[in-house]
């Protein structure tokens, strides 16, 4: 399947990729560039959508189930003057190719589009189903959130998550929750404490309760962490002033099953409880609501609460997406993701079957001089070939 010419396309079609500079909301660029080599493929389908998402798609001549391959073309920022390469000149050197992106995630993106160009080349649409590749904005931000509309128009049977994973095959991860818990005052001089109510003295009292609680525990994902992760006063800074306000964040590791009401109600349990002890404990506990603008315009929105997922390795998508990457000669370890995904929709939301599988190590994510091994990247393309060809020819 891969010759050295084709290959070379898919060093070169990650190059293309990681030139353009994408940060969360200026994907602009980058999705011209997905676009024009989608069409070098001859894709049956190419769509862009109101945030931005690029999908395009081959489409079999005998009716069959759909699968969608989803990586996100948006990045964290790049402190340049750190680098000792250039971020975006996707340079080629001892067997790597260097460059914001390359491992998360641009790298897969262009392998499954390059993967889905040779699969239409080869099989001449003779084939059952449908194959799309989904490139979404926002992941970054928005973990799975742009990705809805994506599952509402295409509805696929079965999801690959391109996240690295040193091509192995992802079966579940936990999912995240941004908790916001916050306590009220009365404002007072600081000379004169016995006027006001400090929220800040309330808010020690809520964190130490919290502190206590014992998170869920799944013998697969591992624990449901709760860790806190931010705290701000007001007025701040708060000179000679009492606080009359206080914000606390934590970070919550979601385990499959768990809903926004099951992760509140411990904490909301917590705050009752103190305030039948103290009159003047007030205090109040949500999901961070995030809000961005998307590089079309529209705004994107959402409560920060992502799903977790898991299969059993006897499920019948792991089954066959195990069966096309062993006939693509790759023997991968079954494991979870340890970070969130895309997949927090796909299979945490909508109840999309799903599976991870993307080249390069996920510790390269973010990085300075962040790189991609060139034998991974070439590596998740024959990998995605080799399952949809399972999947729609029968392998």
């Amino acid at each position: 399947m891969l010759t050295d010419l084709r290959q070379s396309e898919i060093i070169e079609n990650c190059r293309i990729l990681v030139r353009e500079k994408s940060y969360s909301g200026k994907e602009a660029s980058v999705a011209e560039a997905i676009k024009a080599m989608m069409a070098r493929y001859g894709f049956d389908e190419i769509a862009v959508d109101r945030y931005g998402n690029v999908v395009g798609g081959i489409v079999g001549r005998l009716p069959g189930r759909t699968i969608l391959f989803d990586g996100h073309i948006d990045t964290v920022p790049v402190d340049e003057a750190s680098w000792t390469r250039q971020p975006w000149g996707a340079e080629v050197a001892d067997g790597r190719i260097y460059g914001r992106g390359t491992s998360d995630m641009k790298g897969a993106v262009a392998a499954m589009i390059s993967a889905c160009g040779f699969f239409a080349q080869d099989h001449k649409r003779d084939f059952a189903g449908k194959i799309y590749i989904s490139c979404v904005v926002h992941e970054e931000c928005f973990e799975g959130v742009a990705a809805r509309l994506v599952s509402a128009k295409y509805r696929p049977d079965y999801v690959v998550i391109g996240e690295a994973s040193e091509l192995n095959l992802k079966i579940g991860q936990r999912g995240r929750a941004e908790i916001v818990v916050e306590t009220f005052g009365k404002p007072a001089h600081s000379a004169n404490p016995d006027a006001g109510i400090n929220a800040v003295y309330k808010m020690a009292r809520l964190i130490d309760a919290i502190h206590a609680l014992k998170p869920p525990c799944d013998r697969v994902l591992g624990r449901g962490i709760l860790e806190l992760t931010d705290i701000k006063s007001a007025p701040y800074p708060g000179a000679s002033v009492v606080p009359e306000y206080c914000r606390a964040t934590y970070d919550r590791r979601l385990l499959v099953g768990e809903s926004p009401a099951s992760v509140l109600e411990p904490l909301q349990r917590i705050i009752e409880d103190l305030a039948k002890t103290d009159p003047d404990f007030k205090a109040a506990v949500s999901f961070a609501h995030g809000r961005e603008t998307c590089y079309t315009g529209t705004l994107i929105e959402s409560d920060r609460f992502f799903p977790g997922w898991a299969y059993d390795e006897g499920d019948e998508f792991v089954r066959l997406a195990l069966a096309g990457l062993r006939s693509a000669g790759i023997d991968p370890a079954i494991t979870q993701y340890s970070f969130c995904t895309n997949a927090s929709h796909y299979a945490g939301e909508a109840g999309i079957r799903t599976v991870g599988f993307g080249p390069s190590r996920e510790t390269l994510a973010h990085v300075i001089d962040e790189y991609i091994e060139i034998p991974q990247l070439v590596g998740a393309a024959q990998g995605y070939y080799g399952m949809m060809r399972s999947v729609c020819s029968g392998l």
